[in-house]
């Protein structure tokens, strides 16, 4: 299945005063991009949280950053599962502008309980969504 986009337009907040975007500000588009991703699957992260008492959360990032975008651009940010687990999922994620790759993450996501913020499994109906994504 081809990659899930999520369009970013780049405003004056993310950027520094030389008008281009402040490094950490990707990590901010990535996690949007997933949440956007989550929710065209059918979940909200503020239901399962209060129904299921589950959260997600961010174990590890590993970002490369190649050319910088600017203030107005339009982004075009993309989600991959690359390995689905039972607790965790790993994805690689990029943002393009106007055809050009701008930055490439990889993001490994965990999911916890409320009750402990200990791991726990996926839901299954999550997993399941979320395998389909990668068979088609």
């Amino acid at each position: 299945m081809a990659n899930f986009q999520f369009a970013v337009r780049v405003f004056y907040e993310d950027t520094d005063a030389g008008g281009v975007v402040y490094y950490a500000n990707y990590l901010k588009f990535f996690e949007r991009a997933r949440t956007e991703w989550l929710r065209s699957l059918g979940f909200e992260q503020q239901k399962l949280a209060q129904e299921q008492s589950i959260f997600f959360v961010v174990r590890k990032v590993e970002t490369d950053y190649l050319a910088s975008a600017r203030l107005d651009d339009l982004l075009s940010v993309s989600v991959h599962i690359e390995k689905l687990g039972r607790v965790a999922v790993e994805f690689a994620q990029e943002i393009h502008c106007g055809g050009v790759l701008l930055t490439r993450c990889r993001t490994k996501v965990a999911c916890v309980s409320g009750e402990h913020f200990k791991p726990c499994a996926l839901p299954e109906p999550v997993r399941m969504a979320m395998q389909n994504t990668l068979t088609g």
